[in-house]
């Protein structure tokens, strides 16, 4: 399993990032032979358009939406428009699961009416248990954030990718990092600020998660612009002593389950 950092920004776009957007490629035969299948974890603001540098958007089988802010999900709007009116003709729709209120939410943002909505360009789906997407297992775990938003485990090629979304600190934040082979944790906020509760992890608040979860790599994603980024991987390093970096936009994790391999490039 590879994962590509597409976007990294939290909360808006940043001057060297777009918002949250992280491509995962793994190969798969589904019975008409094989090929490399991808998925998108959420398309926040900006990013469509780093994707094209990665692969052909096209070319996406599913999107993992974590939650409804638009540092999320905003681009599946251009998404909807690339998908619909694209020269050579429709795209054939594809998955995009999310909370409960994805479609209407989606159809809002672009001022469409929500009965018809982009339900022709995307077949909506909730989170259920068991789900998989050609190679790729995927949990969808509830964590606390102002809206409905999940943590996702992904599993392929024995190895298992965890990713916090957007969550304060919560119990089910360790169920979404047990054991991984990278921890995708945001750090939105500093333990030196009078920071509300229930919205964002502090670099800190990640290390002490990965520690906890055994999470054999910690990768810190979701830092706003507003904040310098050196600050939240100290803060990491003061509690977690595993291999630890920034997320920055076109890092290649490749994820293989062996605990003797590099996983970044």
């Amino acid at each position: 399993m590879r994962l590509t950092v597409i976007g990294c920004s939290g909360s808006y776009p940043g001057p060297d990032s777009p918002a949250s957007c992280y491509l995962l490629e793994a190969e798969h035969d589904d019975g008409s032979g094989r090929r490399t299948w991808r998925v998108l974890m959420d398309l926040g603001s900006g990013a469509l358009g780093v994707l094209h540098r990665y692969a052909d958007p096209l070319a996406i089988d599913a999107v993992l939406l974590s939650h409804l802010h638009a540092d999320h999900c905003l681009d599946m709007s251009g998404y909807y428009v690339m998908r619909k009116y694209h020269p050579e003709g429709p795209a054939p729709r594809i998955p995009v699961w999310g909370p409960r209120d994805t479609p209407n939410r989606l159809a809002r943002g672009y001022d469409l009416p929500e009965d018809t909505g982009m339900h022709e360009e995307f077949d909506f789906r909730t989170y259920e248990s068991g789900l998989r997407v050609g190679p790729f297992g995927v949990e969808a775990i509830g964590v606390h954030h102002p809206v409905e938003a999940f943590g996702l485990r992904v599993t392929a090629d024995g190895a298992t990718l965890a990713y916090t979304g957007d969550s304060g600190p919560c119990d089910s934040l360790d169920d979404v990092a047990a054991d991984a082979d990278l921890l995708l944790a945001e750090a939105s906020f500093r333990e030196v600020d009078d920071n509300p509760e229930g919205v964002h992890l502090t670099g800190a608040e990640c290390g002490h998660l990965a520690t906890r979860a055994r999470s054999r790599r910690l990768v810190l994603t979701h830092v706003p612009p507003w904040h310098e980024r050196q600050g939240m991987l100290d803060e990491a390093a003061e509690v977690y002593d595993g291999p630890l970096e920034l997320a920055f936009v076109g890092a290649v994790y490749e994820l293989t389950g062996d605990p003797n391999d590099d996983l970044a490039r």
